[in-house]
C-alpha cells in the first residue's frame, strides 16, 4: 500500500523524528477513500520508541459528545488526576466519567493538551486519528486546539481525513499532506507483488480501473480471484476509484450468508465496538457468534484491543448503506433494547430515534433528555442534532417549535450558523406566542451580529421587544439594550436615539441604561446639538450600571473607561478580568480581555508587555477558532508596528487582521496606518485618511487619532480644518478632565498657531501629572523642542528634545527617535547616542511572559496552568531566556527586576 510514497513517508518520518527530539508537530493527511491514509498511519504506528494513542472517527458517533476523545484516551483516564483541577474536572465531565458539570470546550481542549504532555513525560508520544472527518465536534475542537498549541513537547499528531463524500474537517494553521493516486509504475509494482497470481492482462485492467487508488488495486484483485470481477478483453470506461471500491465491498458483503450480513449491519450501526452489545443485539435478530466467523475469514471485520471493528472504515459505510430500510430499522431497535444500562442512555435515545419513522412523543422526550445530558458535557453540536431530531418526532406543533428553537440556540453555540438560521426559521413557523417568538428573534439577532449585520440585529431585537413589552417588560428592556448596542456597532446613532425613545415611551425597567447609551452617542458625536459633557456624564452612568457583570460585559466597561480617557481604570479592570479568566480557564473571553489589557498597557508606555499580551490574545483566538476575537489584539500589534515605523510588520499584521475584521477593527487599522504615515513623513496620506474618518459616522471611534490629523493637516498648511478638529478634541478633553488629554489638546492648539509658547508650556506641565501617556508626552516635547529651536532658543530646545529622544528610544519609536536626534544635532547637541539596551527587548513575547512569572517564584507547572502551556514548553522558553538575559538560575532571574508581569499579577 506504500509503494510510490517515498516523499510522503519522509514527511511523516521527519515529524516523528522531531517529536523524538522534543520538537512537537501535527500533520493532516488528506485524500480520497482508499488512497493510503490508513497505511500512512500504520507506518507511523510502527515506531517502536514512541507511545501510540490511536483512534478512529465513526460516522454513527459524530453527534455523540466527546465520543472520539473517549475512544482515543480511554486507556489514559487514570492520568487525568495529574492535571490542574479545573482541567481535570472539565475533561472528566466531557468524557462522562466524573460529576456532572457544564463542560467548557476550550478548557477541555487545554485538558487534552495537558494530558498528552503528561503522557509524553515518559517517552515520545504519537497520536493518530483515522477518519478524523467523522469525529464529533467536541473531540475535533479539543484535539485541534491541542495540536495548535503544541510547542516543545515530544508529541506528534497525525489526522487522516477523507476528501469527497465526507464532512469537511477544517484545520487552519496545521500543515497538510495530500495523497494523490499512484503513478503507473508504482501501481504495477504493487499488483506484481500482491496479485502475482493474476494474468498480466488482468492486472493491467485492474490498474486502469483503479486509477492509482491502492485500496482499489487490492480489492479489485481480490474480487477477481473470487470470481466477482470478470476480466475484460477491451478497455472499459473507468469509474471513480471510491465508487469502484464501494461496489467491490458491496459485492463481498453480499457474498456472505444472510445472518452474517445481519451481524455486519449491527456492527455498522453500533458505535460502542463492544462485542457483548453487538452480539446481544444480533441474537435478537436471529444471528449468533458463529455467524461472525465468515466475515472475519474474509477480512471484513476484526477484533482490535477488545473492540469489534471493520478492517477499513469504508466497509462500515457500505455495510450500512447497502442494507434495506426495514433491516436498518430492525437493527437500531435491537440495539436500543440491549442498551438499557445508564451509561448508554444517550446512545439508546439515538437508536430509538433511528428506529422510529413517525411522530412519537415518548421517543422525542427521551431525545430531549439526551440533549440536555450532552449540553452538560459541552457537546453543543450533539445538543442541536438531538433537539432537531426530537422536533421531527414531536406530534404537537407548539412543542415542536420549542424544540426547534432549542436546537437553533445550540447550533449558534456550536458555531453552526447556517444550520441555526434554518432551524430558527422553521421554529418560527410553528410558534405563535410572542414570548416564544422573542426567543427565536434573539437567536436570529445573534446570527446577524455574528455575520457582521449589526443593523439587521438591531431591527430584529427592537421589533421583538415591542411585541413582549407589556407581558415581559424586563425582558423587553434587555432586548432593547442589546438592540441599541447593535445599532451602536453599526454606527447608526440615529437608530440608537430612536430605540431609546421607544424604551422611554414604554416606561420599561432599566430604561435609564438605554437612554444613557443614546446620550453618549448624541453627545460624543454632537448629533442634533448634543452636548459633549452630557455624553461623557452618561458614559460614566453606564460604567456605574454594570454591577456584577460577566467577563464580556466587564470588557465592554473597560473599553468605556478608555473612551473616558481613563486608561488606568481600563488597565486595572482588564488586568483583574485577565486573572479571573486564567483562574477559570475562560478561554472564550480571554482574547478580547488580553486585547484590552494590551491597549491600556500601550497607552501607559509599557510596549513590551502590550506586545506580549496582544500576541498571546491573537494566537489564542486562532487556536480556539474564534476569528472575531483576533481584531482587538491585532490592532494593538498594528499600532505598535506603526509607532516603531516597521512597515513590513505592519503590512503583515494588517493583511491577516483584515481577513477577519469586524466592527471597528478596519477603522482602528486605518488609524494605525495613518500614525505610521505620520511618523514616516507621509503627511498627505495620513491627513486624507483621517479626514475621511473625522467626517464619517464612526468619528467617535477615531477620536484618539484626531491629534494625528491635526499635526498632519498643519504640516500641509490646512490650518482651518485643523482648528475645527482641535476644538472637538479639546471639548472632549476638557470634559474628561484627564491631564494627559488636556495636554494633548494644548499641543494641538499650539500646532494651529494659538498662543504657541503658552500652550506648549502648559502641555508639558500637564504631561508631568500622574497617569500620563509617555508616547504622547514625548511627541509634545519633540514639537515644543522643534518650535523652540526655530525660535532661536536652542538651549531650552535641547532639554525637551533630549526628553523626547529618551522616551522614543525606550519604547522604541524609531522614526520619532530619528527625528528627535536630527533636531538635537540642529540645536547644537554633540552626543545623541542610543539609550542603554533593555534586557527584555531580547526576549520573544512568550519568553518574556514566562521569565516574569518564573521571577515571581512560580513553578513550571504553575506557569503552564496560567499561560495554557505544558510544563515542558515553559522549561523550553526559560532555557531560551536564560542566555539572552545572562543568567543561569531562577534566583538570578528574580534579581533582574523584570518589572510588572505581562501575564496575571500575583
Amino acid at each position: 500500500m506504500l509503494h510510490g510514497r517515498a516523499g510522503e513517508l519522509a514527511a511523516v518520518d521527519r515529524l516523528l523524528d522531531g517529536a523524538r527530539h522534543g520538537r512537537s508537530g501535527a500533520l493532516v493527511v488528506r485524500g480520497e477513500a482508499g488512497i493510503g491514509k490508513s497505511a500512512i498511519l500504520d507506518h507511523a504506528a510502527a515506531a517502536r520508541d514512541m507511545t501510540v494513542l490511536r483512534g478512529t472517527g465513526i460516522e454513527s458517533e459524530s453527534e455523540l459528545p466527546y465520543a472520539g476523545l473517549h475512544l482515543l484516551l480511554g486507556k489514559a483516564v487514570d492520568r487525568i488526576g495529574a492535571l490542574p483541577a479545573p482541567q481535570a474536572r472539565a475533561l472528566r465531565g466531557a468524557l462522562g466519567i466524573g460529576e456532572p458539570a457544564r463542560a467548557d470546550r476550550f478548557l477541555t481542549g487545554l485538558a487534552v493538551l495537558s494530558l498528552l504532555a503528561e503522557l509524553a513525560e515518559e517517552r515520545p508520544l504519537l497520536v493518530l486519528v483515522d477518519d478524523a472527518h467523522w469525529l464529533d465536534e467536541g473531540s475535533a475542537q479539543a484535539l485541534l486546539l491541542a495540536a495548535r498549541r503544541l510547542d516543545a513537547e515530544p508529541i506528534a499528531m497525525i489526522f487522516a481525513v477523507r476528501d469527497g463524500h465526507a464532512p469537511a474537517f477544517g484545520a487552519p494553521g496545521l500543515p497538510e499532506l495530500r495523497l494523490g493516486g499512484l503513478d503507473e509504475a508504482s501501481a504495477a509494482e504493487l499488483l506484481a507483488e500482491r496479485a502475482a497470481d493474476l494474468a498480466p492482462h488482468v492486472r493491467e485492467q485492474i490498474r486502469h480501473q483503479a486509477q492509482g487508488n491502492p485500496l482499489a488495486l487490492l480489492e479489485l484483485a481480490a474480487a477477481q480471484r473470487e470470481g466477482r470481477l470478470a476480466a475484460e478483453t477491451a478497455m472499459v470506461r473507468p469509474l471513480p476509484a471510491h465508487s469502484r471500491v464501494r461496489r467491490t465491498f458491496a459485492e463481498r458483503i453480499a457474498a456472505v450468508p444472510p445472518r452474517t450480513r445481519t451481524v455486519l449491519l449491527v456492527v455498522a450501526a453500533d458505535d460502542t465496538g463492544d462485542p457483548a452489545v453487538v452480539l446481544a443485539a444480533a441474537r435478537r435478530l436471529g444471528a449468533t457468534t458463529e455467524d461472525l466467523e465468515p466475515a472475519e475469514r474474509r477480512g471484513l471485520v476484526h477484533l482490535v484491543e477488545g473492540r469489534l471493528d471493520f478492517r477499513h472504515p469504508l466497509i462500515r459505510t457500505v455495510a450500512y448503506q447497502e442494507a434495506t430500510l426495514h433491516q436498518r430499522l430492525a437493527v437500531h431497535r435491537a440495539l436500543a433494547e440491549v442498551m438499557d444500562a445508564p451509561q448508554y442512555a444517550d446512545r439508546r435515545a439515538r437508536h430509538l430515534a433511528a428506529a422510529t419513522t413517525g411522530p412519537d412523543e415518548e421517543v422525542a422526550a427521551e431525545l430531549e433528555r439526551s440533549a440536555e445530558q450532552a449540553r452538560a458535557r459541552g457537546g453543543y453540536g450533539a445538543v442541536a442534532a438531538a433537539y432537531a431530531r426530537a422536533a421531527e418526532l414531536t406530534p404537537d406543533p407548539r412543542r415542536r417549535g420549542r424544540r426547534l428553537a432549542a436546537a437553533a440556540r445550540a447550533a449558534v453555540d456550536a458555531g453552526r450558523l447556517d444550520q441555526a438560521e434554518r432551524l430558527a426559521d422553521e421554529a418560527a413557523g410553528h410558534l405563535t406566542d410572542p414570548l416564544e417568538l422573542a426567543e427565536v428573534a434573539e437567536i436570529r439577532a445573534a446570527l446577524a451580529g455574528g455575520q457582521g449585520r449589526q443593523r439587521a440585529a438591531h431591527d430584529i431585537l427592537a421589533e421583538a421587544a415591542l411585541s413582549v413589552a407589556r407581558r415581559a417588560p424586563q425582558r423587553a428592556s434587555g432586548m432593547l439594550f442589546h438592540a441599541v448596542e447593535a445599532a451602536w456597532n453599526a454606527v447608526d446613532f440615529e437608530a440608537v436615539a430612536a430605540t431609546a425613545g421607544r424604551a422611554a415611551a414604554l416606561g420599561l425597567p432599566g430604561g435609564e441604561r438605554i437612554r444613557a447609551m443614546a446620550r453618549v452617542a448624541d453627545g460624543l458625536n454632537h448629533l442634533g446639538g448634543g452636548d459633549m459633557g452630557d455624553g461623557l456624564a452618561a458614559l460614566r452612568e453606564l460604567v456605574a450600571f454594570t454591577g456584577d457583570a460577566g467577563p464580556r460585559e466587564s470588557a465592554t466597561v473597560a473599553f468605556w473607561h478608555l473612551l473616558l480617557g481613563d486608561h488606568e481604570a481600563a488597565h486595572d479592570l482588564a488586568a483583574g478580568l485577565e486573572r479571573q479568566c486564567r483562574a477559570r480557564s475562560a478561554l472564550g473571553a480571554l482574547p478580547r480581555v488580553l486585547g484590552l489589557l494590551a491597549r491600556a498597557q500601550l497607552l501607559q508606555g509599557r510596549h513590551r508587555e502590550a506586545r506580549s499580551n496582544a500576541a498571546e490574545g491573537l494566537q489564542l483566538a486562532r487556536d480556539i477558532g474564534q476569528p472575531e476575537g483576533e481584531g482587538l489584539p491585532a490592532t494593538v500589534l498594528a499600532q505598535l508596528a506603526a509607532i516603531e515605523g516597521d512597515e513590513e510588520e505592519f503590512a503583515r499584521i494588517s493583511a491577516a487582521a483584515l481577513d477577519h475584521a469586524t466592527g471597528t477593527s478596519p477603522l482602528r487599522l486605518a488609524c494605525a496606518r495613518s500614525l505610521l504615515d505620520l511618523g514616516l513623513g507621509r503627511y498627505e496620506a495620513a491627513a486624507d485618511r483621517l479626514t475621511e474618518i473625522a467626517a464619517g459616522p464612526a468619528r467617535l471611534d477615531g477620536l484618539s487619532s484626531m491629534p494625528d490629523l491635526v499635526e498632519a493637516a498643519v504640516r500641509l498648511g490646512r490650518t482651518g480644518p485643523a482648528r475645527e478638529i482641535t476644538a472637538w478634541y479639546a471639548d472632549w478633553a476638557e470634559h474628561t478632565g484627564r491631564p494627559w488629554a488636556l495636554a494633548v489638546a494644548s499641543r494641538c492648539r499650539a500646532l494651529t498657531g494659538q498662543d504657541v509658547g503658552r500652550h506648549y508650556a502648559r502641555a508639558v506641565e500637564l504631561h508631568r501629572e500622574p497617569g500620563g501617556r509617555p508616547f504622547e508626552q514625548a511627541r509634545t516635547e519633540l514639537l515644543y523642542g522643534e518650535w523652540l529651536r526655530r525660535a532661536r532658543r536652542p538651549s531650552e530646545a535641547r532639554t525637551h528634545l533630549r526628553a523626547a529622544l529618551e522616551t522614543f528610544e525606550r519604547l522604541p519609536a524609531r522614526p520619532w527617535a530619528e527625528r528627535a536626534r536630527t533636531e538635537l544635532r540642529a540645536a547644537g547637541e554633540t552626543t545623541t547616542g542610543r539609550a542603554p539596551d533593555d534586557l527584555t527587548a531580547r526576549l520573544t513575547p512568550q519568553e518574556l511572559q514566562v521569565a516574569r512569572l518564573a521571577a515571581a517564584g512560580l513553578s513550571n507547572r504553575e506557569i503552564g496552568a496560567q499561560l495554557f502551556l505544558s510544563p515542558r514548553t515553559v522549561g523550553y522558553h526559560l532555557s531560551n531566556a536564560y542566555p539572552k538575559l545572562g543568567v543561569t538560575s531562577r534566583a538570578a532571574l528574580a534579581g533582574l527586576g523584570l518589572g510588572p508581569s505581562a501575564g496575571p499579577s500575583r
